[in-house]
């Protein structure tokens, strides 16, 4: 996968971009960032990507020719690479809010690009340019830097390849639609808490049962939001059934 980033600030992205998961995946050959900043692109005498908004209002307005210029070249190269245009995407708190869902969408695609704002805003013809706007939530941050990172970080996981189980990320909290039920690893006892007995029993069948219904069991208690009734299996209900006989107060 190709991701192009268009900022104002890329030495924000050099640590969460070049370490960890993401930093093997780039040195694996999954995954190649290219990171534009876009004020090298304005033709403003005075270097200024941004201005008053007409009309009046609070703050400054990213201006439109600089992304528009900086879009062209980066599509440019990746058309000269043989990738297709790909999704643009624009980090916006009104925009649609970002999910696990939507990160397993972006995962199947082979370039991305993401714009991030800064001030107070766009201008609204940058939008035109954009194939989706997200948002991480009902809160405002100071640019698309951290959302874009926190995106691009959900999305590469899900690369084949990436991580190192390629049976992680399936189970992931959300992707089957509930909250990934609780784990354990060495010792068996710490200080008096102990692993519940039925995963180092070696029955394969009531672990599986256990975890669907510690799953259930975590879902219904913190996110019942989550739990579409008519997606469960037999043995789901069941068991969503006893949890909440269990969790009666």
């Amino acid at each position: 996968m190709k991701i192009d980033i268009l900022s104002l600030f890329p030495d924000m992205f050099a640590g969460p971009l070049g370490d960890s998961i993401l930093g093997k995946a780039k040195d694996k050959g999954l995954l190649d960032i290219n990171i534009t900043n876009f004020r090298d692109y304005t033709t403003n005498k005075h270097n200024n990507v941004d201005d008053y908004p007409f009309g009046g209002g609070a703050g400054m307005l990213l201006q439109a020719q600089p992304i528009f210029d900086a879009l062209k070249h980066t599509q440019d190269v990746a058309a000269d690479e043989g990738l297709p245009k790909g999704k643009i995407i624009l980090m916006d708190p009104a925009g649609k809010t970002f999910d696990q869902h939507e990160a397993e969408k972006l995962s199947k695609e082979e370039h991305l690009t993401f714009i991030c704002g800064h001030y107070e805003g766009y201008d609204e013809r940058i939008k035109t340019l954009v194939t989706d706007e997200y948002s991480l939530g009902d809160f405002v941050l100071t640019g698309g830097e951290l959302p874009a990172m926190v995106m691009i970080d959900s999305t590469v996981r899900l690369l084949p390849e990436v991580l190192g189980n390629s049976s992680s990320a399936p189970g992931d909290s959300f992707s089957t639609g509930l909250l990934e039920y609780p784990q354990y690893t060495r010792p068996a006892d710490f200080r008096g808490m102990k692993v519940p007995e039925v995963l180092t029993s070696g029955n394969h069948q009531k672990i599986a049962e256990w975890k669907q219904k510690e799953s259930l069991r975590k879902t219904f208690l913190r996110r019942p939001d989550l739990i579409n009734y008519d997606n469960l299996t037999a043995l789901q209900k069941k068991l969503l059934a006893e949890v909440k006989i269990e969790e009666e107060p």
